[in-house]
């Protein structure tokens, strides 16, 4: 299989939503896409386990010219690791369609910058060459600030200009690393096309400014700390789905660009900068669980423990070892499914209740039996309870992190961990606050539990978290081959 046919599928269906009349064609049109894209992702993750394409990580590729006076061109192929985005991807979509059942304002509208986002984050996973890449980012990037700037709440303005003027900074920084690595090659050498770098190498020296560039880059998507600050206001302006596609898919593309455009193209000044990333990340990690402490907003809650969560992508990357960035694509794939999942159930609490104030909610266990269940399974997650897919992934970046004998990473491995303490009791007290105990408001003994839609939403979601959780070891062995490639390159540490 080829990987870009996985591109014409949502092409097809955002040009389908656009022509669609009634908003019920419009819903079943992107669900029917949504479960169209995961069965290609299975046929994508059948065809490369199988061995299709060459016998590297690399496989499925495709090449076709698209400006050839500047050596760009369409240049495709996954390994594990894109699979794995893939696949997550797949079922965000899915449940974030469902979630979004309901909506009437601008169905049509809603539904095809859903489709678009996907498909950026798709052409961005299967891309091998920079511009390509780069192009795809930015296809992801437009989506997010109408979602919010129209279906947002509170000071959606300001949010989504917020997301959008960091994002467009970041991704100058992206740019400027793309034109030093074009520009620092030998005349006649020059080229976007990753395959090709990586044989050529980049100059050492070179790569001392350009990794930074790339890192910081794409770090900002990822929440990379202090530049994390559009996370919680964009998180907690978007709707629902909105929000779900933010944490679950976007934040994904920075922690991918970090490993895949910085850490593999450029493995000197991956070691060069590896302990200033460890510290960093360290430090997002322990900030991001006592700043989560302190929210009494469930939206808010979730967003900043997902600058928490996604230290700890940005720490397995940092450490450099095999084990720490299978950890780190583990946590990609973790955080993705559990924060899509929590805010998916804050969206059906609120809907019901109009708030998602902490205390001003109670109780709702009695009433909304399966939506309490799922933010239980959400939360346990989050907090790394073993037989969920948190506790694969954080544990995986621990011993990977132990991996490295130097006093630095030790410890900062050791705070890592520390920081699962207090995010045991920020969702704790959050679950206990919102579903247990005396219901607070008398209107809140006529709500009613969650719709079919929503159920099925929960449910995709709560599959990957335990097909992660209970048997890790077919995307383990998925990823591997990708972290081992990018390790060879990087070569012993201390």
């Amino acid at each position: 299989m080829n990987p870009i046919g996985l591109l014409l599928i949502p092409l097809l269906t955002a040009l389908l939503i656009l022509l669609a009349g009634r908003p019920q064609q419009v819903r079943w049109i992107a669900l029917a896409g949504a479960v169209l894209q995961l069965g290609a992702a299975i046929l994508l993750y059948a065809a490369y386990i199988n061995g299709d394409g060459t016998g590297g990580p690399m496989r499925l590729e495709y090449r076709a010219e698209w400006y050839p006076d500047w050596n760009i061109g369409i240049h495709t192929g996954v390994d594990g690791i894109s699979i794995a985005m893939i696949l997550l991807t797949t079922l965000v979509v899915i449940a974030g369609v469902l979630v979004s059942w309901k909506m009437e304002k601008l169905p049509n509208t809603f539904f095809f910058l859903l489709t678009l986002l996907a498909l950026g984050a798709y052409g961005f996973f299967i891309s091998l060459d920079l511009f390509s890449m780069f192009f795809f980012l930015e296809i992801a990037v437009i989506p997010k600030f109408l979602l919010i700037g129209i279906w947002g709440s509170g000071r959606k303005e300001y949010s989504a200009n917020k997301l959008a003027l960091m994002l467009m900074g970041a991704s100058a920084l992206i740019l400027v690393a793309m034109m030093a690595i074009y520009f620092t090659a030998p005349v006649g050498m020059r080229t976007f096309d990753m395959i090709d770098i990586v044989s050529t190498g980049i100059p050492a020296e070179a790569q001392r400014f350009i990794f930074p560039l790339m890192f910081v880059g794409f770090g900002v998507f990822t929440a990379l700390f202090p530049f994390h600050t559009w996370v919680p206001d964009g998180h907690s302006s978007a709707p629902t789905a909105g929000s779900m596609f933010l944490a679950g898919i976007s934040m994904k593309l920075g922690g991918y660009g970090c490993l895949r455009a910085a850490t593999w193209l450029m493995p000197e000044g991956a070691r060069e900068y590896g302990t200033a990333i460890v510290v960093i990340s360290a430090v997002a990690i322990i900030y991001g669980a006592f700043a989560t402490m302190m929210q009494k907003d469930l939206k808010y809650l979730n967003a900043y423990s997902s600058v928490s969560h996604c230290g700890f992508v940005l720490l397995g990357i940092g450490l450099l070892t095999k084990t720490a960035i299978t950890g780190a694509v583990l946590q990609m794939v973790s955080h993705g499914l559990m924060t899509a999942l929590f805010f998916a159930v804050i969206g059906m609490i609120y809907e019901r209740t109009h708030t998602r104030q902490l205390d001003e909610l109670g109780g709702l266990m009695k009433v909304m039996p399966f939506v309490s269940t799922v933010m239980f399974i959400a939360g346990l997650s989050s907090l790394g309870l073993p037989g969920l897919s948190g506790f694969v992934a954080e544990m995986t970046i621990f011993v990977g992190g132990w991996e490295r004998v130097s006093p630095v990473y030790r410890v900062s491995t050791i705070l890592a961990a520390m920081s699962i303490v207090v995010t045991a009791v920020y969702v704790l007290r959050a679950i206990g606050r919102t579903v247990m105990g005396p219901i607070t408001k008398t209107e809140y003994l006529t709500l009613t539990d969650a719709g079919w839609h929503e159920r099925l939403a929960a449910i995709v979601l709560i599959a990957g978290i335990l097909a992660m959780g209970i048997a890790p070891g077919w995307i383990v062995e998925l990823i591997t081959p990708g972290a081992q490639a990018i390790t060879e390159r990087i070569g012993s540490l201390p």
